[in-house]
């Protein structure tokens, strides 16, 4: 009995992916605003050091403490995480996210936020234990994802 749910789940996805692009944009919203995720690009999501001169958006596995957290000028509704690597992890990056999502993963000056590499970019995960709270996507995988008007 236990097999036929994840059977009904994958269906009734399927239909809902068949859908008219109205009823999908529903669909879409009410997914999100269910998940305890955020999505987020690699572009707009990952900021190489100050200290780095090139740029670098690269992230490497492991966990990071928060160093400071604070309101993004150009993006209202955004914070800015400056992150740094612990024992593991090397360097320091920038996290750029919805404020709620930062929020929510009770985001603060000392807390470790952990990196993971994952086949669609990165996974962040906060708290005890680790609890995936950001998503970041490759910026191909990203682009994959947005909704797009269906004219019939």
């Amino acid at each position: 009995m236990n097999s036929i749910r994840p059977l009904a789940a994958a269906l009734l996805l399927a239909g809902l992916v068949a859908t008219p692009a109205w009823a999908a944009s529903s669909a879409s919203s009410a997914s999100s605003e269910a998940s305890s995720t955020s999505v987020g690009s690699l572009s707009t999501s990952v900021e190489g050091s100050s200290q780095a001169s090139s740029g670098d958006k690269k992230v490497a596995e492991g966990e990071y403490r928060v160093i400071q957290v604070a309101a993004s000028e150009q993006q209202p509704g955004k914070l800015r995480v400056l992150l740094r690597g612990t024992e593991a992890a090397q360097g320091e990056f920038v996290l750029v996210l919805p404020a709620s999502t930062a929020e929510q993963a009770r985001l603060a000056p000392g807390s470790i936020v952990a990196a993971r590499h994952q086949a669609y970019g990165l996974q962040f995960a906060a708290g005890q234990p680790r609890a995936p709270f950001y998503l970041v996507l490759d910026d191909a995988w990203y682009r994959e994802l947005q909704t797009r008007p269906v004219t019939l």
